[in-house]
């Protein structure tokens, strides 16, 4: 899963176990809650960072805590029991809430947030755990991991058939699209960003130089306010995909509450990179779909693909997970968004995934579907994806088949390489073929499977070895008899 060192993940579920014996046992309501003590952490730590920055400059350095030094976490989190609780949740998250200019996206979504741990026991222990952490003295990466794999903890599907990405999927989906600095990038149903977290990342780990980031501050400041856009309809969740973001290092990321699939959503052209893993269960009511769908239907899983291919800029890539039933089904809506795919996009690749991949929580049939806007397919690239690195059971262990490597690198090398055994794990399709079958996308509809002849005896020879074994048989029970 994470990189984290044993040592930090049994921190992180300590403190996931001490909300749920502390009586927040609502999983969204403890991720929650502890993003918000995690980040005033991070709030006086980058605080610090920068005045050492500021000193080393020589610069004038205001602050944050200039008129709130009981906000501090090092000052509060030293009172005493009868004091600290009514203190952060009076004091130190209220102005926590008010951080920034009050046109934001964070000062529009913290307005409602509350502080609801409901002792102060609970909340000196979780204090105690986060500063075992020792935040402040891991790297960036580390610090997000440690997000991450509390995030982690969210493995219950929720409503509308969401649930969480696994992150190496993720990071395989962003290394396709291979997102680069300037691109705006989006997640029409966003849920805790970690999509816009691995793109992030992945810009970070290209734009080095001797392993020191060439961003400039203007660069960082287009990265901050101008790349990473976001929607979820859930408040809960666009409140924690900010944390996730912040906590990465994102000062200013544009997440907002959003329908992306209703009337009041209109971003089209707009963005240059979409990864997404979109609801594929729920249904929207039609007098709140949006006029711009030509495909006519209910179904979230066909309307996020038009709504992609609609908000994706000329040249503009997308990665999305689908279930099974978009490559195949039957229907006109589904004929026509396949027909939308090949002929209005150049679909590159349909990456056909293991039904395990989202155990323990969904055993769903999935693919993941790479496409660029702008113009027509010729042929299309399929993978038979088996194995990505975990056991495709309930417990996920980590195992050492893993396809995800091989994928990477045979769709970088697609165009080299012999692509016309579809007796092999991967292989292209001329599009005319595809048209002929309905637009069907199915991987199992072009690969040719191999039969291993089973080779039997003849049946004389098998008859022989009988008559032996009977022959050996009798012998044995006439000597039986003799001895009795």
């Amino acid at each position: 899963m994470v990189g984290l060192e044993q040592e930090l993940k049994s921190k992180v579920r300590g403190l996931w176990d001490k909300f749920w014996s502390g009586g927040i046992s609502n999983p969204l309501q403890a991720i929650e809650q502890i993003s918000y003590l995690m980040y005033m952490k991070k709030l006086e730590d980058k605080d610090v960072l920068e005045e050492q920055n500021a000193i080393l400059k020589g610069e004038k350095f205001k602050s944050i805590f200039e008129k709130h030094k009981d906000c501090r976490w090092s000052e509060w989190s030293q009172y005493s029991s009868d004091k600290i609780l009514d203190h952060v949740r009076d004091v130190v998250f209220k102005f926590m809430r008010e951080l920034g200019d009050e046109d934001t996206l964070y000062s529009e979504y913290m307005k409602d947030a509350t502080f609801s741990l409901p002792t102060a026991s609970l909340l000196i222990e979780s204090v105690n755990i986060i500063n075992d952490m020792h935040i402040k003295e891991q790297n960036q990466d580390t610090q997000g991991d440690i997000y991450e794999y509390l995030l982690s903890e969210l493995s219950t599907a929720g409503k509308n058939g969401q649930f969480r990405t696994p992150r190496h999927i993720i990071q395989m989906m962003t290394e396709l699209a291979n997102p680069e600095f300037g691109d705006r990038i989006m997640d029409p149903a966003c849920g805790t960003a970690g999509f816009l977290v691995s793109a992030y990342e992945h810009i970070l780990k290209v734009n080095k130089k001797g392993g020191v980031s060439t961003f400039t501050p203007s660069k960082k400041k287009i990265l901050d306010e101008d790349t990473f856009y976001g929607y979820d309809i859930d408040r809960t969740m666009v409140r924690i995909a900010l944390m996730n973001l912040m906590m990465h290092g994102i000062t200013n990321p544009k997440i907002s509450r959003t329908d992306t699939l209703s009337k009041r959503y209109n971003e089209n052209g707009t963005y240059d990179i979409i990864l997404a893993n979109p609801p594929f269960k729920g249904s929207i009511d039609v007098s709140e779909q949006s006029d711009e769908f030509t495909v006519k239907t209910k179904k979230t899983e066909l309307l996020f693909l038009e709504l992609m291919h609609n908000s994706l800029s000329n040249g503009g890539r997308c990665a999305v997970i689908i279930p099974d039933g978009v490559l195949f089904g039957n229907s006109n809506a589904h004929q026509g968004i396949r027909k939308m795919l090949l002929e209005d996009c150049r679909l590159d690749a349909v990456i056909s995934m293991p039904s395990g991949i989202f155990k323990p929580y969904a055993g769903v049939s999935t693919a993941v579907l790479y496409f660029t806007k702008g113009e027509p397919t010729k042929e299309v690239w399929f993978y038979d994806m088996q194995a990505d690195g975990y056991s495709l059971d309930d417990k996920r262990n980590k195992i050492e088949a893993n396809d995800i490597p091989d994928i990477l690198e045979s769709f970088k090398n697609r165009k080299k390489e012999d692509n016309t055994d579809r007796k092999a794990k991967h292989f292209i399709v001329p599009v005319e073929e595809i048209k002929e079958n309905n637009f069907d996308l199915s991987l199992s509809k072009y690969k040719e499977h191999v039969y291993a002849e089973e080779v039997y005896r003849e049946p004389g020879v098998i008859l022989e070895e009988i008559g032996k074994t009977h022959v050996e048989l009798s012998k044995d029970i006439e000597d039986l008899k003799k001895l009795v």
